[in-house]
């Protein structure tokens, strides 16, 4: 039976990832709402089966977002 919570919360919309090898070939292809754990998984902006063990195309990694931490500069008065 759902629930009232699961029927009015919005679905987080899936994420496609790629895990690459040392050697920059793609091993494996994924989605989910969240990064999977584990190093060499990269966001791609779609997947493409015909990647598997080939590098992945330049225009293929969704540029990463970098957060900068926010440094509290005093105000002069």
């Amino acid at each position: 039976m759902f629930s009232l919570r699961a029927l009015l919360a919005p679905a987080r919309p899936l994420r496609s990832f790629a895990l690459l090898d040392n050697h920059g070939l793609c091993r494996a292809l994924r989605q989910s709402a969240k990064a999977p754990l584990g190093a060499g998984w990269v966001e791609v902006a779609q997947i493409n089966p015909s990647w598997l063990q080939h590098p992945l195309p330049a225009s293929a990694r969704v540029a990463q977002v970098t957060a900068h931490a926010q440094t509290g500069k005093a105000l002069a008065a």
